[in-house]
């Protein structure tokens, strides 16, 4: 069996990152055909990322017999669109968070994948980075201890500092738990697994944001009436450990670590405060608490005691993503390939990523409704990644 011949849809400023990682692993995908909204902007992609094929049009690229699978980087809104026509086409599907713009539309593309016998992927794949995966491993390995409790913070002030076009993010499908969100809670997921049940908080202080980013500087954008732009959840998880989840796109940053995960012997840290170096990175530090670093902060402690600062613990695998400046985006899609040819399940599944748009909305519903909501789906943790 060759590489896999990749049908990219979406041709946004997202795909650089993806078109470059997926050149490093032609054994196991060929970027084979591209399209978008422009074609021009196809024909000059198929020239710098060396596609065989620009097609004029979405329906064109899911009509070649020759596409085993679509790679879907549309916009949120046109998610469930693409893959779902993707899925009726044949194809096996990687698409970009998050899969649908609701859990029902989400459910109803992996029935049908089902159905067909076809694979569904979906990033975020940073959990298969190094130091999330290094977070599996000390769970795993025992290091921790049962985990009790933990929080997830993406705190900042939204995507209009940074992004060059960042009015999607307020629209349908989007918002900060369905957005950056996904990043953060399949973190979780992947070290958790499933989602009981949620409670959960929410505002929307502005109609309109300024844009500080260019080239739209100076324009305001109009947020949907359904999103809010800050929200604070509880998650209760199957496993018993319990989650503080805040995503606020309000607030003039934080002090506060971008996740933590409190075990009965030891505590998982992601320290920085960057907004952009959390769950949403492949690699970093991962800072370790335990009995003795514990008993060195707070016991009496004479002149001369060696001083036992945090443990920094770290994992390599097949990947090596290993540093903030390492952007392995479509590695997900590597091991779909991968799991398509050695029969087993990715590990960026459809059904983690179906249970994550789930919560979402159950998080925003909760905080609409201002209630508890108990949550329907489930999915198998995925394998971690092999070490070296």
């Amino acid at each position: 069996m060759g590489p896999l011949r990749i049908g990219v849809i979406g041709l946004g400023d997202i795909c650089n990152a993806y078109l470059t990682n997926l050149q490093k692993y032609p054994e196991d995908v060929e970027l084979y055909a591209c399209a978008c909204r422009t074609p021009e902007k196809a024909r000059a992609k198929k020239e710098l990322y060396g596609f065989r094929k620009a097609c004029d049009s979405g329906d064109e690229l899911l009509q070649d017999p020759d596409v085993d699978v679509v790679l879907n980087l549309t916009t949120p809104a046109a998610h469930y669109l693409y893959n779902i026509a993707a899925i009726r086409a044949g194809k096996h599907v990687y698409s970009e968070k998050p899969l649908a713009a609701t859990y029902a539309e989400g459910r109803e593309i992996m029935e049908l994948a089902a159905e067909k016998g076809l694979y569904v992927g979906c990033a975020p794949d940073t959990f298969m980075g190094a130091r999330l995966q290094t977070f599996r491993r000390l769970i795993d390995e025992g290091v921790t201890g049962k985990i009790v409790g933990g929080i997830a913070n993406c705190i900042s002030h939204g995507w209009e500092w940074y992004h060059p076009n960042p009015e999607f993010f307020y629209q349908k499908g989007a918002g900060p738990v369905l957005d950056i969100g996904p990043y953060y809670m399949t973190a979780l997921l992947s070290l958790l697994g499933p989602v009981e049940s949620v409670t959960a908080m929410g505002i929307q202080p502005e109609q309109e944001r300024m844009i500080y980013s260019e080239p739209l500087k100076g324009r305001k954008l109009k947020v949907d009436p359904d999103i809010m732009s800050s929200l604070m959840a509880v998650l209760k998880f199957r496993c018993g450990a319990v989650v503080s989840y805040n995503m606020v796109w309000d607030a003039w940053d934080s002090v506060m670590p971008r996740m933590e995960l409190y075990g009965t012997k030891a505590t998982l840290v992601m320290a920085e405060e960057d907004p952009n170096k959390g769950p949403n990175v492949f690699g970093g530090d991962t800072l370790v608490k335990t009995l003795e670093t514990y008993r060195w902060k707070n016991m009496p402690r004479h002149e001369g005691d060696e001083e036992i600062p945090w443990e920094i613990a770290e994992v390599k695998h097949d990947f090596d993503a290993t540093s903030f400046v390492t952007n392995d985006r479509g590695i997900g899609l590597v091991d779909l390939a991968r799991a398509i040819a050695q029969g087993r399940p990715c590990r960026a599944g459809g059904a983690m990523a179906l249970h994550s748009l789930e919560v979402g909305e159950a998080i925003i519903r909760s905080a609409k409704e201002q209630r508890f909501i108990t949550i329907d789906s489930t999915f198998d943790r995925p394998e971690a990644m092999p070490q070296k």
